[in-house]
């Protein structure tokens, strides 16, 4: 049996996490929306999370009138892949560590040697 927990209380614990992590790491992050979702538009419970958006390191311009990026994580396939409540926690630390890297022009396997993949 998977955890459970509703869509509100995750998006607290989301919040929590989003808080812990480094100010060095967060403070650089301008017009971003942190949002939560159940599922990926598949349905799937393959993907945890997602950014969508330009990485600021291929920005040529950023203005005014842009939507925010976004940064989703997803409540169902994180769930399955944790059994309790301490590891939801550190999944989603993992996931947002993962979706900011993106986010300032991190590929997958440049996360994967940095130890956030």
């Amino acid at each position: 049996m998977s955890l459970q927990l509703d869509a509100a209380a995750f998006e607290a614990l989301v919040i929590d996490e989003l808080d812990l992590l480094p100010d060095d790491m967060v403070d650089g992050i301008e017009n971003v929306a942190f949002v939560t979702e159940d599922r990926p538009e598949d349905g799937s419970l393959n993907l945890l999370g997602l950014y969508q958006g330009i990485a600021i390191t291929h920005r040529e311009h950023y203005g005014f009138g842009e939507l925010p990026d976004r940064i989703v994580l997803y409540r169902e396939p994180l769930l399955s892949v944790c059994d309790d409540l301490e590891q939801l926690h550190d999944q989603v630390h993992v996931t947002l560590v993962h979706e900011i890297g993106h986010y300032y022009g991190l590929d997958d396997e440049q996360l994967h040697e940095l130890g956030w993949a």
